[in-house]
């Protein structure tokens, strides 16, 4: 039943050549490339809240309720693709704003094409601070690294109790290479010592050289801040070294293809992310029930902050009155306490909201809730 309205929804909304007033949204995601269900679950998300807005009758705007039109681009995963989209739904589509790119490495440039068009971008997924660094239009529904790797390293030191710990890196990426400095700095600042900081650059398969001088430090965690299409290969070939201790990771590991693709030997790892299915409100249970009926699976960090980057969106909206990408802007902007399914956000001038994460740990095969770390 949901999935017949939500087609007939999108339907209505996304494929006709209205001429009356409507609410045009861009979706700037990772349909293709090496993180094609990071997209997928994006671009799901947003498609539900659409069709939720409009069987509702539409968003209200001034005093009229208007149909959300979505205009979905896929950015292939690369820089200059997230950039060009981003011009794309500027130029030739006219959007209001722009939900995306999630992959830190799209968002930073898609970010600067939107600044300089005074356009509104929201990421989703993006921690790295270079996205929304000095920039007016630019928000997300994330925390960002150096709390997440304040995060791990005080998870590390104060609840698995190691003192050394080994990191393996993308080197090339935003992303892995953001969290993984931030990690090195509060890990050692809290009196830890990494003694291995071994990088890689993407698409690289064969890890054994790094992990091989890493083993040779001999370090009682190993913490991976990259990709779930990566990770799984990184831990089969650590466990193959001999590396037995602790391994940790990053809100990039939050999809279920790690789980598939990684089985038995990511039994007991941890991970930060953004909110725990198990541990949900009832307004994000209520979202995580839905969602499954529509698609057969249970929304991932990426789809519940897609959902919640939307509906903040829609607020401003609500609150600015109009259609004018100035004002609402300015109406986001004053949005200071968000309570979304991935939890409270606060907003103290800037687009980074501050929030709470969580520590998921593998066990029997799925992501558990094991611990919540306040900001």
């Amino acid at each position: 039943m949901c999935l017949v309205w939500l087609v007939f929804s999108l339907i209505c909304c996304g494929c006709s050549t209205r001429t009356e007033p409507e609410v045009r949204l861009g979706i700037n995601a990772e349909l293709t490339g090496s993180k094609p269900t990071v997209g997928d679950s994006c671009k799901k998300a947003a498609e539900y809240l659409a069709a939720q807005i409009n069987q509702g009758g539409g968003l209200k705007v001034g005093n009229k309720a208007l149909p959300v039109r979505l205009f979905i681009e896929d950015n292939e995963d690369k820089a200059e693709s997230a950039a060009a989209a981003a011009q794309k739904l500027i130029n030739q589509n006219n959007v209001l704003a722009i939900i995306g790119p999630n992959a830190s490495g799209n968002a930073i440039p898609a970010a600067r094409i939107c600044e300089d068009n005074g356009v509104i971008m929201i990421s989703p997924w993006s921690t790295n601070p270079k996205t929304t660094e000095g920039k007016k239009f630019i928000f997300r529904a994330c925390f960002i690294d150096d709390f997440q790797g304040q995060v791990m390293a005080k998870f590390a030191r104060q609840k698995l109790r190691v003192g050394t710990a080994a990191v393996l890196y993308d080197v090339a990426s935003e992303y892995n290479k953001g969290i993984a400095e931030f990690f090195k700095k509060f890990f050692e600042a809290d009196g830890g010592k990494v003694v291995a900081f071994a990088s890689y650059t993407t698409g690289d398969k064969d890890f054994s050289s790094q992990l091989t001088t890493i083993k040779a430090t001999n370090p009682q965690l190993l913490f991976l801040p990259n990709y779930y299409n990566e990770v799984p290969l990184q831990v089969k070939q650590a466990r193959n070294q001999g590396l037995i201790g602790d391994i940790i990771g990053s809100d990039s590991w939050g999809s279920q293809e790690l789980l598939k693709l990684g089985g038995q030997e990511l039994e007991g790892a941890y991970f930060s992310t953004h909110y725990a299915p198990d541990l949900a409100s009832p307004r994000a249970q209520k979202f995580i029930s839905e969602y499954e009926t529509c698609y057969g699976k249970k929304p991932d960090d990426v789809a519940a902050l897609t959902y919640d980057a939307g509906l903040l969106l829609c607020q401003a909206i609500i609150q600015a009155g109009s259609l004018d990408r100035g004002k609402v802007r300015d109406a986001l902007a004053q949005i200071t306490e968000y309570e979304g399914v991935t939890g409270r956000m606060t907003f103290r001038g800037s687009g980074d909201p501050i929030k709470s994460a969580v520590i998921l740990q593998i066990r029997d095969g799925q992501f558990k809730y094991f611990a919540t770390v306040q900001p």
